[in-house]
């Protein structure tokens, strides 16, 4: 069996804008960041909240958040970052699954410290045909710069 994408709630994300895969999670490229370098990691398995995650999902997620983190504040050189789940519609979420967004944060980059929350809630959801997304081979170099700073591979058993 080969796998060609992973799913994220009623979407498909091709592998090539996956940029690391363990057992329970992956880390994907965003379609329409917050900031450069704003990524998503989610949970393998299609869960809509969060409370619904078994605790091996929990402490995968937040483990591979971590190395995200490291990589993507040093990639970027951001000052500090931003790590948030949207628990719910009306939390914000936009993607019915799971996902922990890593947002670069720099001084300045909103007049208010917490306006990044504002920026995320009033962001055009994914299916409105008025979000302009980034093209399909940004965001596939983006996943390979990536890979290659968390220094992840994969093989297709290990990724199935």
């Amino acid at each position: 069996m080969t796998l060609s994408a992973f799913r994220f709630g009623p979407l498909s994300i091709p592998l090539e804008q996956v940029f690391l895969v363990s057992k329970l999670s992956y880390a994907l490229v965003n379609l329409k960041p917050v900031s450069p370098g704003h990524v998503l990691v989610a949970t393998r398995r299609p869960v809509s909240r969060f409370n619904d995650l078994t605790q091996l999902e929990v402490l995968d997620l937040f483990t591979q958040a971590q190395r995200v983190s490291k990589v993507v504040e040093r990639v970027t050189k951001a000052e500090s970052l931003t790590l948030c789940i949207q628990d719910g519609a009306k939390a914000g979420q936009s993607v019915p699954h799971v996902h922990l967004h890593v947002i670069p944060r720099f001084e300045g980059d909103f007049a208010n410290n917490d306006d990044i929350y504002d920026a995320m809630a009033h962001q055009p959801r994914v299916d409105n045909p008025e979000r302009t997304p980034r093209s399909p081979e940004d965001m596939a170099a983006e996943a390979q710069n990536l890979r290659q700073e968390i220094g992840s591979s994969w093989n297709e058993e290990e990724a199935l």
